[in-house]
């Protein structure tokens, strides 16, 4: 049985560690049959509290063998803290694959096993891990990375998607579809996903600029000048273009632009269809104009982000 271990720390988050390890439990029950053996660690054992105030009971790290520990994200101070790191490193060097959710990623950093190699973190603690980390590739946008026996996932619920892409490498893709199935969640959203849309980041307020902007999402592949959708706002373009920019922060041109290159990635994950034709399916025509907002937006090439979710689709499914 592959035993999975969750190491916390002082100020653990509850969610990080609560929907990864439910993921792994639901196994059982949709197979008929025990798959896990699941345990909580910490560096000394004992109960040790969430940034809820909740203490948990947990085992001494050198006390379990695991086949996988799981980082678990929570405050970053105590994680790095050096009895908290030296532990870390202990419980990796005697398992086979090691992983982490959200924060999680800043001691599984510490452990060294991150060096050269690619990962992600929460995208709103990612430029601090870049600055901190700046051996690790860091993929902030994605929901997680897969690179070798090492793993690691964005920000609170992307620790189930992480899950449910370990368990589709243990036990197949009918079992991980079954255990999200189970938790009614999506069956998996793919690591090279956008942690979040382009549409919930701009957040405009009003009712009209919201409707623009799903007016150019429903339309990318036609032309959206500015008149466009001022016209579906039902304003001037004057009061469309002062409104747009005060809600949003950006101009409409490059809401549009970031529209596009979120739909162009989001092709470019499930599938083998040509960047041309991608590039003319959401209104760049110019293929050399989505490479330039590609590099622009995501410091990659269209080419590149393809090479990157073929490379976690071939860890998943080797």
């Amino acid at each position: 049985m592959n035993r999975i271990a969750f190491f916390v720390s002082p100020g653990f988050w509850l969610l990080d560690l609560a929907g990864p390890m439910g993921a792994f439990e639901a196994t059982s029950s949709v197979a008929g049959e025990p798959l896990y053996e699941l345990v909580i660690t910490s560096a000394d054992g004992g109960a040790v509290v969430s940034s809820a105030g909740l203490p948990l009971p947990t085992l001494a790290h050198g006390d379990v063998h695991a086949d996988t520990v799981v980082f678990i994200g929570g405050e970053i101070a105590p994680m790095l803290m050096p009895e908290i790191v030296g532990a870390a490193k202990a419980h990796a060097a005697h398992a086979g694959r090691v992983a982490s959710v959200c924060t999680g990623a800043f001691l599984l950093a510490e452990t060294g096993l991150l060096d050269g190699r690619r990962a992600t973190t929460h995208w709103q603690r990612a430029r601090e891990f870049q600055q901190r980390y700046p051996r690790v590739r860091t993929e902030p946008d994605a929901i997680f990375v897969a690179d070798g026996h090492v793993w690691s996932s964005a920000g609170v619920t992307a620790g189930i998607d992480l899950a449910l892409a370990l368990i589709e490498a243990d036990q197949g893709a009918e079992i991980a579809r079954l255990v999200s199935q189970s938790l009614v969640v999506y069956h998996r959203r793919s690591g090279g996903q956008s942690q979040f849309s382009e549409m919930s980041q701009m957040e405009p307020a009003s009712d009209r600029i919201r409707r623009a902007l799903a007016f150019a999402r429903e339309h990318l592949n036609q032309p959206l000048p500015i008149e466009r959708l001022a016209e579906a706002a039902n304003l001037s373009v004057r009061q469309f273009g002062r409104a747009f920019r005060h809600e949003t922060g950006e101009t409409p041109a490059k809401a549009v632009e970031r529209l596009r290159v979120e739909a162009a990635r989001s092709r470019l994950r499930d599938g083998a269809e040509p960047v041309e034709r991608i590039a003319a399916a959401v209104g760049f025509h110019d293929p050399e104009r989505m490479r330039r907002a590609f590099v622009k937006i995501h410091g990659m090439s269209p080419q590149a982000m393809r090479r990157v979710a073929k490379g976690t689709a071939d860890v998943l499914h080797a």
